[in-house]
């Protein structure tokens, strides 16, 4: 029965689309490519589409203000106390809040959820078992302290500020453990339910989800965040981001999302359309995998590569409007961020590093998404590479066989992105510049490199209580992984989108996760 409901829903609404050529008042409809999602299960969902949506179907104990994004705001918990030794919090939760079933928030929510991300160990995991948490002792942190009360305590060496940063990524989304067990099969928590369900307390619930086609959200009345303003959002699978703008010229969608400056350009000067152009915490960057050969083991590839990367052929003309140029591991607008760019493009240069190494006839596979802007990028690298004597061979494939490959260390290089997953600068430090050998698939990990000294002095910046003190050891962390690294940083993105001019109330922050369609109306 339930089953039939969701089809006809979904059959309504696209025959409300062509009925109308316009959409239904009551649903905001956005077109844009969700290829990436794999999984809404927010303990293994780690793409784009995954945790846009889990702002809007899910909260977190504390979370940051999208306006000012280092303030960190009480959402499921209304306050917390550090504990003397400084190695615990304990938080007083909502006394009002309920999940979208009508359950009500218990501390046994809040273990559960933070618990089942430990245990599941998936890819986002490493960000809470930064914490000395493992799947073994992690019960042993989550202590239910009364009815209202609840104590998170941890044995690694950080400052409860930065736990705070911890519990407010999306991997620390809450969720109602009566209705996750009841559908966990096998031992899994639930997660292979929470794929296409969800079970959360934020202002939409998932009513319909397949992964790769649509996404169908229904509004949750009694959010403890309050009721949205629309009752229906449905975010659809559409590739090609001309046909994005197109369905958003004809009134058939609201929002087209990731469009690229070609696609602005058109819909400049439209009467009923605005667009935006919106920071973001975003980084493109080319990633070898060391274990792959002797070559992209090699150092002085990387700093060849460093002068064969066409920064401002690509930023600003390329892809205008998209990008700025950016070549540390921080983004700009984020504490300690380093906005120096000492490499420019220079083929000659990096054709003598090359020589000066020994290095002739280098060639290298380039996988990446098939979606605009990597392939853009990649077909620009390209031929920026091919004029220092370096020829790359694209590979192109879906978002997400592209990153099954690039965990799996199937892959010769990569160019991929990486959005900052809380507003710390441990955020990125811990997948740069940290890999714990540990098995947690950082961006360290994926590229085979073993760094024990980085890794150190990024476990010392989190256990640094200063906020003066841990920006002086970020910038240092920065400038060596910038010196030599497996990685070539370029560019950090600007989230290009249009709109409909009869939209309100639309809120997108720096963060990836940023994205709030609870106050839109139309």
């Amino acid at each position: 029965m339930k089953k039939t409901t969701l089809s006809l829903l979904a059959l309504t609404l696209a025959a409300a689309f062509a009925a109308q050529a316009a959409t239904p008042k009551d649903t905001l409809v956005i077109a844009q490519s969700i290829d990436d999602a794999d999984s809404f299960d927010p303990a293994k969902g780690f793409e784009l589409t995954s945790v846009q949506a889990f702002t809007n179907i899910y909260q977190r104990l504390v979370q940051s203000n999208p306006k000012d994004p280092i303030k960190l705001e009480p959402t499921l918990a209304t306050s917390w106390q550090a504990g003397k030794d400084n190695r615990s919090l304990t938080f007083a939760l909502r006394k009002d809040a309920k999940f979208a079933s009508g359950n009500p928030l218990r501390p046994e929510d809040v273990i559960f959820s933070l618990g089942r991300v430990v245990k599941l160990n998936l890819d986002p995991s490493f960000i809470l078992t930064q914490l000395g948490w493992n799947k073994e002792n992690v019960d042993s942190y989550l202590k239910k302290v009364d009815d209202d009360h609840v104590e998170i305590s941890w044995s690694a060496n950080v400052s409860p500020a930065y736990v705070l940063s911890l519990l407010s990524a999306p991997v620390s989304s809450i969720v109602d453990e009566k209705t996750v067990s009841a559908n966990a099969k096998n031992g899994d928590f639930g997660n292979g339910w929470l794929a296409t369900h969800s079970a959360g307390s934020g202002p939409y619930q998932i009513r319909l989800a397949k992964l790769h086609e649509v996404l169908l959200l229904t509004a949750n009345p009694t959010s403890p965040a309050g009721a949205p303003q629309l009752k229906n959002v449905m975010i659809k699978n559409v590739p090609e981001p001309a046909t994005r703008r197109l369905l958003l010229e004809q009134g058939d969608a609201d929002i087209a999302r990731n469009l690229g400056a070609d696609q602005i350009a058109a819909l400049k000067g439209k009467n009923d359309v605005t667009t935006a152009a919106y920071p973001m915490a975003s980084l493109y960057y080319i990633q070898f995998n060391v274990g792959a050969n002797d070559v992209l083991k090699n150092p002085a590839l990387w700093e060849a590569s460093r002068y064969l990367f066409d920064y401002q052929g690509i930023a600003t003309q390329l892809l205008k409007g998209q990008f700025d140029v950016h070549q540390t591991f921080l983004p700009k607008g984020f504490p300690g961020a380093l906005n120096d760019t000492p490499y420019q493009y220079d083929p000659e240069k990096a054709k003598a590093i090359l020589q000066k190494a020994g290095l002739t006839n280098v060639t290298f596979t380039l996988s990446t998404s098939n979606q605009p802007p990597y392939l853009d990028i990649a077909q620009a690298l390209q031929g920026s590479f091919a004029k220092g004597g370096v020829k790359v061979v694209i590979e192109p494939g879906i978002s997400t066989e592209v990153s099954t490959n690039v965990k799996a260390h199937k892959y010769q290089a990569t160019l991929n992105a990486w959005g900052a997953d809380y507003f710390d600068p441990n955020t990125n430090a811990a997948s740069f510049a940290y890999n714990p050998e540990d098995g947690s698939k950082t961006i360290a990990w994926r590229s085979d490199w073993h760094i024990p000294e980085l890794s150190k002095q990024t476990l010392a910046a989190t256990a640094e209580s200063d906020p003066a003190k841990r920006v002086v050891l970020y910038q240092a962390m920065q400038r060596e992984v910038l010196k030599s690294s497996p990685y070539v940083i370029g560019l950090q993105a600007r989230n290009l989108i249009a709109l409909r001019s009869n939209l309100k109330g639309y809120e997108q922050g720096i963060n990836p996760d940023m994205v709030y369609y609870s106050q839109v109306t139309k």
